[in-house]
């Protein structure tokens, strides 16, 4: 009658050992790894033939970025106005991200506020660093028309703005 509660007790404890084995022979590798967060270290603009640009350099990797058309720009965190000329915002929000370094010092060495008189864009605002996401803020005249995507090494991510060829 001992028997089978004794050959349980012997399979369950065989099952936890083996369990526990697997587990520690796993290598460290395996491991899930969380990459830094990205730093965002500068914001710049260019106006070509048939586009402006804006382009935002980060240092890791390129996070996710979200483009919103906003009816206003205001800062993060106060929620302050924005300065910047326009009737059309688009706000740039990267996340995770951080303008700073791991001391709270920043890392950013962009414009803080721009004003543009390029074809479409007409201002260019960082308007926050704060818990994990960096954003930006741009203004238009016109209703803006965009493309995003991103370039490697280094690390950027890129809004172009249509407009008619001015060249």
């Amino acid at each position: 009658m001992h028997r089978p509660r004794r050959q349980q007790l012997v399979a369950a404890v065989t099952g936890a050992l083996l369990a526990l084995g697997v587990a520690f022979a796993a290598p460290a590798s395996a491991a899930p790894r969380s990459a830094p967060t990205p730093l965002v270290v500068n914001a710049r603009w260019g106006g070509h033939c048939t586009f402006d640009r804006v382009v935002v350099d980060l240092q890791g990797y390129v996070p996710e970025v979200a483009v919103t058309q906003v009816p206003e720009l205001v800062y993060d965190g106060s929620g302050k106005p924005v300065p910047l000329p326009g009737t059309h915002f688009l706000e740039i929000r990267l996340h995770p991200a951080a303008a700073h370094d791991e001391a709270g010092q920043s890392v950013y060495k962009g414009p803080q506020l721009v004003q543009l008189n390029l074809p479409r864009l007409k201002g260019l605002a960082m308007t926050g660093d704060y818990e994990g996401y960096v954003t930006f803020g741009t203004a238009f005249t016109t209703q803006p028309q965009y493309s995003t995507f991103t370039l490697h090494d280094p690390e950027r991510f890129v809004l172009d703005i249509s407009h008619p060829n001015v060249c």
